[in-house]
């Protein structure tokens, strides 16, 4: 596997590969890998001839401080597992190469960013879709994969790239979770025990709307998520939406055959995690 730092690298060997006729894959990440990304780049390496994992901490959609310099960086671990699934390249660029000076960009997304992520974390999308540009030029990708879990992420950088013409495919997997059915997320890791023990309630409240949905109307499930996740120790709901899937939309009602998000973001002591579920109300 190659190890690739510089910008001015990537680009020339991405350019080279495409000229040779190489479909690229493309797993953009920030590091701290778990089976969720392995589960991305195992379909990349299945579906293209070359695979490309970036590794890159983005300063710019944070809207904490804090939260960056506490996220977890384990770029050791993470080159060996991705020797384990078989990635071609791995680029991890210094923050320095990548905002050579500082970015001015103001991207809008309309509704989509006046919701849940967006309106909780002023800023965080403007970050994404600045570094999401900025890899797409250097990589080049013919194909792009996004876990679920970020579904509103999924829904900006589709947005992104229909909007800005990117000749990319951007690819969506389902959530992988634990035994317990916390959802994989870099996060975890700065979960203690107990902490980590509660977090599944997160889970529990997404199964628990789900069982209502059709049978109750939508502001009794959420009352009712928030009453059970109330009864948690160290669990701070921060929102809990019943939304339209493509538009992520909030939902006042629900009709039958109609397919809806579950959209969930609490903190777990000072962790903030997030979660979803498509649901189907055929299906419930």
């Amino acid at each position: 596997m190659e190890v690739i730092e510089r910008v001015d690298t990537i680009r020339e060997r991405m350019q080279t590969l495409r000229c040779s006729g190489k479909r690229i894959g493309f797993v953009p990440t920030m590091g701290a890998l778990h089976e969720g990304h392995l589960q991305l780049l195992r379909a990349s390496v299945q579906e293209n001839d070359i695979t490309v994992c970036s590794i890159f901490v983005n300063p710019t959609q944070f809207n904490n401080p804090d939260d960056y310099k506490l996220y977890p960086r384990t770029i050791a671990q993470d080159t060996e597992l991705l020797k384990t699934v078989g990635c071609d390249i791995l680029f991890a660029p210094k923050a320095e190469d990548v905002y050579v000076q500082q970015s001015l960009l103001q991207f809008s997304f309309g509704p989509l960013e006046a919701v849940m992520e967006g309106e909780h974390r002023p800023g965080h999308f403007n970050g994404v879709a600045t570094v999401v540009s900025k890899l797409f030029h250097f990589v080049q990708p013919h194909r792009a994969y996004f876990g679920q879990k970020d579904l509103q992420q999924v829904a900006i950088v589709k947005q992104l790239v229909q909007g800005l013409s990117f000749d990319v495919e951007v690819v969506r997997y389902p959530i992988v979770r634990e035994e317990d059915g916390l959802a994989m997320s870099s996060r975890n890791k700065r979960l203690d025990a107990k902490q980590r023990q509660t977090a599944p309630s997160l889970y529990g409240a997404l199964q628990l709307a789900k069982q209502q949905l059709g049978n109750k109307p939508v502001y009794s499930i959420k009352a009712a998520v928030e009453a059970y996740l109330s009864s948690m120790d160290e669990v701070q709901l921060e929102y809990f939406e019943i939304t339209d899937p493509d538009t992520l939309r909030p939902l006042t009602n629900v009709q039958p055959g109609q397919e809806v998000a579950l959209c969930i973001a609490a903190f777990v002591g000072p962790v903030r995690l997030i979660d979803n579920m498509l649901v189907n109300l055929n299906e419930v």
